[in-house]
């Protein structure tokens, strides 16, 4: 097996990049196993964790364009996952609803990423995984404030 340079696996950005690629590789066919994709699990979880709530909010609350959001909701909406209705107080608005199907969906999804975060963080113990996030989720902070 080729050795990496020290000088690059000493650089906490170069290790986070190469994790990267193996993180999306196994929530990717964790979620096309579910027939979905991680947008589809973005929008399912903040209509779960907020409630209904119209296109652009659910764009901003899940980091998304608002292209992809329209085309994301098209896709959950076909197999029945949410409900997009006008919104009575603004009529060229519509209120996405997450639906019980949709909830049922969001579980599967909920079973694929664990089983994806398990693989991904397969070498380390609870303890390990706990803080791992705590300082991911710490540096992400931080770089949203920015």
């Amino acid at each position: 097996m080729d050795r990496t340079p020290e000088r690059l696996t000493a650089k906490p950005s170069w290790l986070l990049t190469q994790l990267s690629v193996h993180a999306q590789r196994f929530t990717s066919e964790g979620f096309a196993a579910a027939e979905a994709r991680g947008y589809h699990y973005r929008i399912l979880a903040a209509l779960a964790e907020f409630g209904p709530g119209s296109q652009a909010e659910i764009g901003r609350r899940c980091h998304m364009d608002r292209s992809d959001v329209v085309a994301a909701i098209n896709e959950l909406a076909e197999p029945g996952f949410v409900e997009r209705t006008p919104d009575p107080g603004d009529r060229r608005r519509n209120i996405v609803t997450l639906t019980k199907a949709g909830e049922r969906q969001l579980q599967r999804l909920d079973t694929a990423l664990d089983q994806a975060q398990n693989e991904l963080l397969a070498p380390l113990p609870a303890e390990d995984r706990q803080q791992l996030t705590r300082l991911l989720t710490r540096l992400l902070t931080h770089h949203q404030k920015i």
